[in-house]
């Protein structure tokens, strides 16, 4: 029976994180007010890391810049993005992991609270298809339409992970329970809930917080690779 396989994806799978880096890079190419969005960009982030992010106002300032632009636009930049940023810390320690459960026949999905837009492209470099993040809103249900600038759905943020991944798993006929082994990959204490629920947590290159829980949990702590 193949088992579950989840991963969050910044700071887990790749070294930085998408977000801030996707932030950072629409700065440099003047897609947004460079001082006043660098320094929301920043601050948004801190609160992530301390648990505290407000989600929607932050997706509401990741998502309105792309709203200004066609999806032939955005591709372009994001392919820069891509070559520019995420390529480079892309790991082949990485992609073994990932390898391993394809290969092993698992059920494999990259369960992350940044938005789809950013992450779709790098999931699939990791050769995973299967998606969960925020959700873009478009102005109609053509996948190719404009973007609103606004969040749609339930964020895949803490708890919402589990929600985001039990409406994925009933849509394909399954629960917790079909699995005899179900994996999540995480760095952060943001996803203890999706850890709690899985059979095998693994700590990925844990924070501070997470590390200390995983200890005392006697959770299996994977330190992927050395962050810089």
């Amino acid at each position: 029976m193949a088992n579950l396989a989840l991963f969050d994806l910044d700071h887990t799978l790749i070294p930085t994180d998408s977000d801030h880096e996707w932030g950072r890079f629409m700065v440099k190419q003047g897609m947004v007010d460079a001082e006043n969005f660098a320094r929301e960009n920043d601050r948004f982030f801190a609160d992530y890391k301390a648990g505290k992010l407000d989600i929607h106002a932050y997706l509401i300032a990741m998502l309105t810049p792309l709203a200004k632009y066609t999806r032939a636009q955005l591709a372009d930049f994001h392919a820069q993005y891509m070559h520019e940023v995420i390529t480079p810390a892309i790991f082949p320690v990485a992609q073994e992991l990932v390898k391993r459960h394809r290969e092993a026949g698992d059920l494999c999905c990259v369960v992350t609270a940044t938005n789809e837009f950013i992450t779709r492209p790098i999931a699939q470099a990791f050769g995973v298809d299967t998606l969960i993040a925020c959700e873009a809103e478009t102005v109609n249900d053509d996948p190719h339409a404009p973007y609103t600038g606004r969040p749609t759905g339930t964020p895949s943020y803490k708890e919402g992970k589990i929600v985001r991944t039990e409406a994925w798993l009933a849509s394909l006929g399954k629960t917790w329970s079909d699995f005899e082994h179900s994996y999540f990959y995480s760095d952060s204490h943001n996803d203890i809930p999706l850890l709690e629920k899985v059979t095998d947590p693994i700590a990925t290159n844990p924070d501070d917080t997470l590390r200390a829980h995983a200890q005392a949990k006697g959770w299996r702590i994977l330190e992927l690779f050395q962050v810089s």
